[in-house]
């Protein structure tokens, strides 16, 4: 069972590269008319542009290229017009953030009518497609917080990292308040910048907050690396030299991140903001690999974290021996929150599920409806799991 969990985990990081394609028969039908600039254009950019069926259309200034083409979404070739701008138009696209490509004579180039994002390994270009449950992520009219970029030493690696916190909107008007710290992690091939730029993890929670929804709380994101293949293929016999063997699925090693998250990055965090620097004040989450990250430290250091958040990140199985004790594992484990998209594969986190519920663990399992291993599921999956956490 753990094998399996992790392999939810494993598939979609190595193959999918977050999921830019996505299985949705292409439409003959003509677009309507109705297009508007994107949310995640630069200001002032026409295009790219979103119409009412979910229709991106690109256009690219390129009159002496050959060929234009966008490569996600089963390709999307672009024709050159009189004017030498090259247009094209999508089938209708999944709601939520998508990154994308342009590729101009077999070079690929960010698109420049959009916002930069650090995603699928590199800056490059997105786009917005509008949900239809976007409120709880949209900008309005109630107390925002603060997203500050921190810089902290790493003895661990002789470097000086980067964090963002952010920071409840009162936070600054009661210097007597302390809050409580969920540690939020990106995805394979995504940085620190993720979870404030793509995932909007801060409007989401002062909306929650300004609702009534959700206790205050600090929220540091912080760079957990891309660490694929480190130490042998499971099942794989090892390479001349000690190197890793062909064959098998490759093994995660979280350790050095480890040593940073619980012996430097949380001391930093409780010396320079007003924390509760206790186990029961202290969660932590993260999408994907960062899932991943999240199972695997916390596990591994039940003193120092009390609720838990898998999101598209495998799942926790009822024999890991994290559980051998399951009356010490509730005491100390307050919340445990497993999701995933609709659309991918969920059979071995809800079989978890309903075993842990049989050990008498309480825990949520939640799943975003038609959506697969994307943005749109990890933005509804901390919406769900932030109103849960350090309610007691």
């Amino acid at each position: 069972m753990r094998a399996a969990s992790m392999g939810l985990v494993l598939l979609p990081l190595l193959a999918g590269r977050m999921a830019l394609a996505q299985a949705v028969p292409a439409q003959s039908a003509p677009a309507v008319e109705d297009f508007k600039p994107a949310s995640s254009n630069q200001g002032g950019k026409e295009y790219p542009q979103v119409n009412s069926e979910r229709r991106a259309r690109f256009r690219i200034v390129a009159p002496q290229a050959q060929s234009v083409k966008v490569p996600e979404w089963g390709g999307v070739a672009l024709t050159k017009g009189e004017d030498g701008a090259w247009i094209g138009t999508t089938r209708p696209l999944d709601e939520g953030f998508h990154y994308y490509r342009i590729n101009i004579d077999g070079a690929e180039v960010p698109d420049p009518g959009s916002k930069p994002y650090f995603g699928a390994g590199r800056w490059g270009s997105a786009i917005e497609i509008p949900a239809q449950d976007e409120e709880f992520y949209a900008v309005k009219d109630v107390p925002h917080g603060q997203v500050r970029r921190t810089l902290y030493f790493s003895k661990s690696t002789n470097a000086t990292r980067r964090c963002f916190v952010y920071t409840p909107p009162d936070y600054d008007k009661d210097a007597t308040r302390r809050y409580p710290v969920l540690y939020l992690q990106h995805g394979a091939f995504e940085d620190e910048t993720g979870w404030g730029d793509q995932g909007r993890a801060n409007l989401i929670l002062d909306n929650l907050i300004a609702g009534g929804k959700s206790r205050p709380f600090l929220i540091v994101m912080d760079n957990g690396g891309n660490n694929f293949g480190v130490g042998p293929r499971r099942g794989a016999p090892p390479a001349p030299g000690g190197a890793a063997g062909g064959g098998g699925r490759p093994r995660f090693d979280f350790s050095a991140f480890a040593k940073i998250m619980t012996e430097e990055l949380i001391p930093y965090i409780d010396a320079n903001f007003r924390t509760l620097a206790d186990q029961p004040h202290r969660a932590m989450a993260g999408l994907s690999m960062g899932g991943a990250q999240t199972r695997q430290i916390t596990l591994a250091n039940l003193d120092k974290f009390s609720h838990i958040g898998l999101f598209s990140g495998g799942s926790i199985a009822a024999t890991d021996p994290a559980l051998a004790d399951p009356s010490a594992f509730k005491q100390k484990v307050k919340v445990l929150f497993v999701s995933y998209g609709s659309r991918e594969n969920t059979a071995a986190a809800k079989a978890n599920h309903e075993a842990l519920e049989k050990l008498g663990i309480k825990n949520t399992y939640y799943e975003s409806p038609n959506t697969a291993h994307e943005w749109q599921t990890w933005r509804r999956s901390l919406h769900q799991f932030a109103p849960l956490v350090f309610q007691g």
